[in-house]
């Protein structure tokens, strides 16, 4: 047990132990205030082999990051769904959703992940700063504007100067995932760090936070790219 380290944090909205993996592979155990040390340590070594398995997925799957190939039918995520792509001879621009597929330009396959990436940036941008825009008022901020780019590990940070940023990627989520991405970087505007104090403005925000970001952390590294 010694080669695991958890991070606890206590909630009074939480009624039972769960334990999570983040995207960059720290474990989070989560409990209610009145659990003791003894019973989380209980927890966790009923539990470790199961940590031990998530760790080795995570692994895998870093491992095995497949390039998408950009031919008729090939799947690609938005918000949650997959939609298929079909090449066009023409197209007024190198990418577009329409109908529920995604249209390309054949002329423009050999720098289709570049194309299609710019894609996805474009309407995080629009989309992302919606959805902060609907949470600024409610969580007493004013950001200083949204960014989206590539962030590596990271879903978001919160920046110098009030400004947010995004992995492109984040528009890949489901809808509700996504927002909670969001959030959770706004609460950052008001605390830094992972205090109890940042949990309860996530919380205060979005209730069911806990759920969300335990989706994130366990099916997150799952999300395909391109």
């Amino acid at each position: 047990m010694n080669d695991l380290r958890f991070e606890v944090r206590r909630s009074t909205a939480r009624r039972s132990l769960e334990i999570t993996v983040d995207r960059d592979g720290d474990l989070i155990l989560s409990a209610p205030p009145e659990v003791d040390e003894a019973a989380l340590r209980d927890f966790v070594l009923r539990k470790r082999m199961w940590v031990y398995k998530q760790l080795a997925r995570r692994e895998a799957f870093g491992r095995e990051v497949r390039r998408k190939a950009f031919t008729d039918g090939e799947g690609f995520p938005y918000l949650g769904r997959s939609y298929r792509l079909r090449l066009v001879p023409e197209l007024d621009v190198p990418v577009k959703l329409q109908s529920g597929r995604f249209l390309m330009s054949k002329r423009v396959v050999a720098e289709g992940r570049q194309h299609l990436i710019r894609w996805y940036c474009d309407r995080a941008t629009c989309w992302l700063l919606g959805k902060v825009q609907e949470y600024a008022a409610r969580m007493e901020v004013s950001p200083a504007g949204v960014r989206v780019q590539d962030l590596g590990y990271r879903w978001g940070s919160c920046g110098k100067g009030s400004r947010l940023y995004f992995h492109w990627k984040t528009i890949l989520l489901p809808a509700r995932i996504a927002e909670y991405v969001v959030v959770h970087e706004m609460a950052h505007l008001h605390e830094p760090h992972h205090t109890p104090e940042f949990w309860r403005r996530v919380e205060r925000a979005m209730p069911d936070f806990e759920r969300r970001r335990a989706w994130l952390a366990e099916h997150g590294v799952e999300i395909e790219g391109v």
